[in-house]
């Protein structure tokens, strides 16, 4: 029995998709346990190019049994969006998906909300996608979540919706000077995928607590990154739930002692989405070189990401924080065409020097990155498929991050494809 966890272990983008879609051939279940659909998996193999937000990433890489977690918000109607656009590839999903019985739904108030509260926050935007993540999770741990059980009986569902909407409706009214929003609209927009998505809910933590009995092996996708994590990220520029390992036990309802891998992936350079501190941010043409060279667009807004050089401070803050015993590189091809590359190895914050990576965002926001530089090796490492056939200068780039964190590299990408790839 082997159960991984696939963690991002920057501000996502990270490539968890490919990795997760790699990995899944060797896994009997692939499950996916926290976020909602402001996470975009982009998933590229022969001729075909799809961009997953709820559907795990195994789906297309072997039989795996797909799961949406307890951990996961759910928009219904985005879901049945994407069931239909996996279908049209071929893919049956009868007895290959499951979705959480406990997982909470995104309902069209909580989008309206989302986009509101943004608005209001004006230049103190978080910078959220504005598909209702935020405020899902806040219906949830105020205990007045809908669940994906609630959409087995219309009637209480109803009942349900309609005694939120006595709460939004004046919070619409008196201090957003909104519309208020009916039940029945809801209701209507509900019904044509309550019956798409009901034959796919069930108990989600007793099926994977068989599956371990019978010893299978289990592939946990993280969607966001560590550093977005709601307890542990630069707060209060984070998302709403934990992507950090802790987070995969609660969200699927595996416990702590079943998780045999952490694996950790980042790219080969830091990208940030949104706003919020980002130490190694670059504002000159070498930011500009890796935004066009990684094609670094939100895969769910389009979005142009911020970037910088790779922060070590940060990766081995991440690494210890997840219990990271195995690392995943991507993006190295996106380096291939500088003279210079630097990461930063350290910190210095109000004079001292630290490689501590501070729990205040507004001292991440001052901290000046200690930067080592490297020659650029100035080849293509593009359908490279061995280590020892890397650039001399990109294996010894490697193999410092390898000694500087502590931790191996097991796999490398070296493009978006499937075949793109080191295993070492």
């Amino acid at each position: 029995m082997a159960v991984r966890i696939v963690i991002g272990a920057q501000w996502g983008d990270e490539g968890k998709g490919k990795v997760v879609d790699i990995l899944s051939a060797e896994s009997d279940y692939v499950v996916r346990y926290q976020g909602g659909a402001n996470a975009g998996h982009t998933l590229k193999f022969d001729d075909t190019t799809i961009v997953l937000h709820l559907i795990p990433s195994g789906m297309f890489n072997g039989d795996s049994n797909c799961v949406i977690g307890n951990g996961v918000v759910v928009d219904p109607i985005s879901l049945v969006d994407e069931i239909e656009e996996v279908e049209k590839l071929n893919v049956n999903l009868k007895n290959r998906l499951y979705i959480s019985s406990s997982a909470h739904l995104i309902l069209s108030y909580h989008k309206v909300l989302d986009k509101l509260k943004e608005e209001r926050r004006g230049s103190d935007a978080i910078g959220t996608t504005g598909r209702g993540i935020g405020p899902a999770y806040v219906s949830k741990v105020s205990r007045v979540g809908i669940r994906m059980s609630d959409l087995l009986n219309e009637e209480l569902l109803k009942e349900k919706i309609e005694k939120n909407l006595l709460d939004i409706n004046s919070a619409l009214k008196s201090v957003y000077r909104e519309e208020p929003l009916s039940s029945s609209t809801i209701m209507e927009e509900l019904k044509p995928v309550i019956e798409k998505i009901t034959p796919f809910i069930c108990n989600t933590t007793k099926l994977l607590h068989d599956a371990l009995q019978q010893g299978k092996s289990v592939l946990l996708e993280g969607a966001q990154g560590s550093l977005l994590d709601v307890d542990h990220g630069t707060y209060p520029y984070v998302t709403s739930s934990s992507p950090t390992a802790g987070g995969a036990c609660t969200g699927s309802g595996i416990p702590p002692t079943a998780i045999t891998h952490a694996m950790g992936i980042t790219k080969a350079y830091c990208t940030r989405v949104g706003n919020g501190p980002f130490p190694t941010e670059l504002h000159d043409e070498n930011g500009e070189l890796l935004r066009k060279n990684g094609q670094e667009f939100g895969a769910t807004t389009g979005r142009p990401r911020r970037c910088g050089w790779l922060d070590l401070v940060a990766l081995n803050y991440a690494i210890r924080l997840n219990g990271m015993n195995e690392m995943t590189l991507t993006k190295l091809d996106v380096l291939d065409s500088f003279e210079e590359i630097k990461v930063c190895t350290g910190y210095r914050l109000d004079g001292q020097l630290t490689d501590d990576f501070p729990l205040d965002s507004d001292q991440v926001q001052r901290v000046i990155p200690v930067y080592k530089s490297f020659e650029g090796w100035q080849k293509t490492t593009r359908d490279i498929s061995s280590f020892a056939d890397l650039p001399e200068k990109a294996r010894e780039y490697i193999l410092f991050l390898e000694e500087f964190t502590g931790v191996r590299f097991n796999i490398i990408s070296t493009g978006p494809k499937r075949t793109e790839t080191i295993l070492r």
